[in-house]
């Protein structure tokens, strides 16, 4: 599913930094009009130091452009376990 946000230059680093830590983000491209300007791929493992030169990367476009948009992939939410019973299907007590 892509989703497109149109904001303005001074939101896109923290517009970033909050979809990164929704945590169900796969994709992130930053356009121009329609022109791509980067594509950042997300996994779940993306985190501090790691991200921490993207995210300054993200700073210097932002910088430079006049006016951006941010398409988003999200990942599929994980489906809930299944509820633990015992043999005769009662629930378990947690």
């Amino acid at each position: 599913m892509m989703e497109r946000i149109q904001l303005d230059p001074s939101q896109l680093v923290d517009t970033v930094q909050q979809l990164v830590h929704e945590g169900n983000v796969r994709r992130l491209v930053i356009k121009q009009g329609d022109h791509t300007l980067v594509e950042i791929p997300l996994t779940v493992g993306v985190v501090g130091a790691v991200f921490a030169p993207t995210l300054a990367a993200v700073g210097a476009i932002a910088a430079l452009i006049s006016d951006c948009s941010i398409e988003i992939e999200r990942g599929e939410p994980a489906p809930a376990p299944p509820a633990l019973s015992d043999e005769s299907g009662k629930p378990l007590a947690s």
